[in-house]
């Protein structure tokens, strides 16, 4: 019995281009939003966001290759981000680091983090487009002195829209060298490697060595461990469940 495997969905800007024609005429801004790191031990998360200008019903083409980040090698992705933000109209990551992730939660955390990107980019979007089935964008954006952008909410939007794919490819890189970075000044983690996830050889590193700054103490970090000089430590925090590894 043979099992083929299907090829990875191309994404479009089908979304994109139908939410610019609702947004009205003239030229339209629409933004797609992506996240990386939810469910990692240690380290920020990262918010990428790729804006793309739609006149008259029209698009400039992202990249070829655009894919979900989780479909690419990590060659690949890194020699997309270039060119993505050459298509692109802006792009921008937004992060949220570990403390504001253990004191507000996770999901705030990745609020906080998509306002950053979209803040960062340099053109105010008309629409955007959320990978995921919970609006939690609106009702921050609605309290602001501008019109607040039409949110579409797309669950696999990452798979099947251009912009979204893009700012996966933007947040992905963006964290794994942030990770390499944080890698060489904690090597016994191995984050270089599992950049930040519960890997065999992290949660090893943890019993032996403790927890460091970019540490998640409110994740389940594998039962209680030493801890670094100037470290929190709280065994009572209540862990918090990752989501898939990105």
């Amino acid at each position: 019995m043979t099992i083929q495997t299907l090829p990875p969905a191309i994404p479009t800007l089908d979304l994109e281009l139908a939410l610019a024609t609702r947004c009205g005429p003239g030229p339209r801004i629409v933004v797609g939003i992506d996240e990386v790191g939810r469910g990692a031990l240690a380290g920020p998360v990262a918010v990428g966001a790729c804006a793309i200008e739609v006149t008259g019903g029209r698009a400039a083409a992202l990249p070829e290759g655009v894919r979900d980040s989780k479909a690419l090698t990590a060659r690949r992705r890194e020699l997309l981000v270039e060119p993505i933000r050459t298509a692109a109209r802006s792009t921008a990551v937004g992060w949220s680091e570990p403390a504001e992730i253990d004191e507000l939660g996770i999901m705030r955390a990745l609020t906080l983090a998509a306002l950053r990107a979209i803040d960062a980019l340099e053109v105010t979007a008309d629409a955007i487009i959320l990978d995921g089935s919970v609006d939690v964008l609106t009702p921050d954006l609605s309290r602001r002195a501008v019109p607040c952008p039409r949110v579409e909410l797309r669950v696999k939007a990452d798979r099947d829209c251009a912009s979204t794919a893009a700012a996966s490819i933007l947040a992905k890189v963006a964290r794994d060298q942030r990770m390499t970075e944080l890698d060489a000044l904690a090597p016994a983690y191995g984050w270089a490697a599992n950049k930040g996830y519960g890997s065999a050889v992290h949660r090893r590193a943890i019993q032996d060595h403790g927890l460091t700054a970019h540490h998640r103490r409110s994740w389940n970090l594998g039962g209680q461990a030493p801890v670094l000089p100037g470290v929190l430590w709280d065994d009572q925090s209540s862990p918090q469940p990752g989501k898939e590894r990105r």
